[in-house]
């Protein structure tokens, strides 16, 4: 088995340097960028099957909307107490509006986030029931923004980048990252105008050949195994996945996400680095990449090298796969759960 490194925490006062990031988020200067969504959930109860076909008929009891994709990922960044930049595209609708809304609210910046006319805002519906999701339904087009729009972003994240630590790609497949786009945005960080800003993804599965080159990206077991070509369902196949993804795509480091198996980071350098999950329960997995993406860049921010903020991105997942729907982390419950970090080394051994 991978070594779990959260057995080999003890002495190294851990705790508290994770605690201390964590107070230092509100320092991070963070731009995301990607496909903004609007999740929304239909929420409901079960008592009977339609007579019309074999399907439950759901009773609405209330209807919510989130802040979804890279929207989500800001969210879960001003939720643990930092400042982000979005850029990203909605439509000229209802949605596209009830976003830029929602983003005002909470005080993040809303230059980067262009109206494309004659583009729906991409709208994820879901159903649930008795906290078990019955269906999803997506209204959305995936074809590529304008040209236009994506020269506007490349535009702004110019004007942007002497004030940023970290840039996050949150690749939903909406249209939004590109190889154009990634081609520009390495050519910006590249330009020697910034001051060791690193680049961070959450790929989409079709799209890895875009990230060549950047500092970290953050598969699911499916993601990578998709990308190799094979299944990654053991300790032999993910050490293969993870070294094949950083020989070909020459990305500094790839943090493979793992579900119930918790994640495993692969260095450049050759380290390897399991962190089993600390999850006590897990109810829904909507948003936990975001999460994971999220904590992980307000990691690097704020000093932690990547094997520290992968150990915070493991505690922020462990929490918001906890709650049912598109969550967020709160500071004070990131460090209530860093500090709860010696019992549970004491579980895992």
């Amino acid at each position: 088995m991978l070594k779990n490194i959260l057995k080999t925490l003890s002495g190294r006062h851990f705790e508290k340097m994770l605690q201390d990031a964590v107070d230092r988020f509100k320092d991070a200067r963070v731009l995301v960028v990607g496909d903004i969504i609007m999740d929304q959930y239909i929420w409901g109860q079960v008592t009977r099957i339609s007579p019309e076909a074999p399907v439950p008929v759901v009773e609405v009891r209330e209807e919510t909307r989130m802040l979804g994709g890279a929207a989500n990922v800001v969210h879960n960044m001003s939720t643990l107490g930092a400042t982000a930049v979005l850029c990203g595209v909605v439509g000229e609708d209802h949605a596209g509006r009830e976003v830029l809304e929602k983003l005002r609210a909470l005080e993040v910046p809303t230059d980067g986030v262009i109206v494309e006319a004659g583009r729906p805002t991409s709208l994820k519906t879901r159903i649930v029931a008795h906290s078990q999701q019955v269906v999803r339904f997506d209204r959305e087009s995936k074809g590529a923004i304008t040209d236009q729009s994506a020269k506007t972003i490349l535009d702004y994240i110019e004007t942007s980048l002497d004030s940023l630590d970290a840039i996050v790609v949150s690749d939903y497949g909406k249209g939004v990252v590109s190889a154009g786009l990634m081609t520009g945005l390495r050519e910006l960080v590249d330009s020697g105008r910034t001051n060791g800003v690193r680049i961070a993804v959450d790929p989409k599965t079709g799209n890895f050949e875009y990230y060549q080159g950047v500092d970290v990206i953050t598969p699911n077991h499916h993601e990578a195994g998709a990308y190799c070509g094979f299944a990654v369902t053991d300790d032999e196949t993910l050490l293969a996945a993870g070294r094949r993804m950083l020989q070909e795509l020459q990305c500094r480091s790839v943090l493979i996400t793992q579900g119930k198996d918790g994640m495993t980071l692969f260095e450049q350098e050759g380290r390897v680095s399991h962190i089993g999950t600390v999850a006590k329960q897990v109810f829904d997995v909507t948003g936990a990449g975001d999460t994971v993406i999220s904590t992980l860049a307000l990691a690097m921010a704020a000093g932690l090298d990547l094997r520290e903020g992968a150990m915070l991105a493991n505690y922020a997942a462990g929490i918001v796969v906890g709650e049912v729907g598109t969550s967020t982390v709160r500071a004070e419950d990131l460090k209530r759960a860093v500090a709860d970090m010696k019992s549970l080394r004491s579980e895992a051994g």
